[in-house]
């Protein structure tokens, strides 16, 4: 279960305008080892991609779909994948 994986969310619901993507990027480098972005989407919803230990990204799903974000989320789309490298880190978009 420690094989890496990439990790690609849409969340939608009040998700802009509230420091979602700000504590997105804190939680995934608090759970440490994930590497991506999060992206304001025109649509609304905020796009995530994070790559690293699957145990970790399932950790950053699972707060994405608690009642600890900011804002609110109304739905979470995941898609898994394998890791395509080329992050520096975790950014904001």
């Amino acid at each position: 279960m420690d094989k890496d994986a990439r990790l690609v969310v849409w969340v939608r619901g009040r998700v802009q305008q509230v420091g979602f993507r700000w504590f997105t990027r804190a939680n995934a480098l608090e759970i440490g080892g994930l590497v991506g972005f999060a992206l304001n989407l025109d649509d609304g919803r905020v796009q995530i991609v994070a790559e690293g230990p699957r145990e970790n990204c399932h950790r950053l799903l699972d707060w994405l779909r608690s009642d600890d974000t900011p804002g609110r989320v109304d739905g979470v789309t995941e898609i898994w994948d394998t890791p395509r490298g080329g992050y520096d880190g975790f950014a904001i978009r």
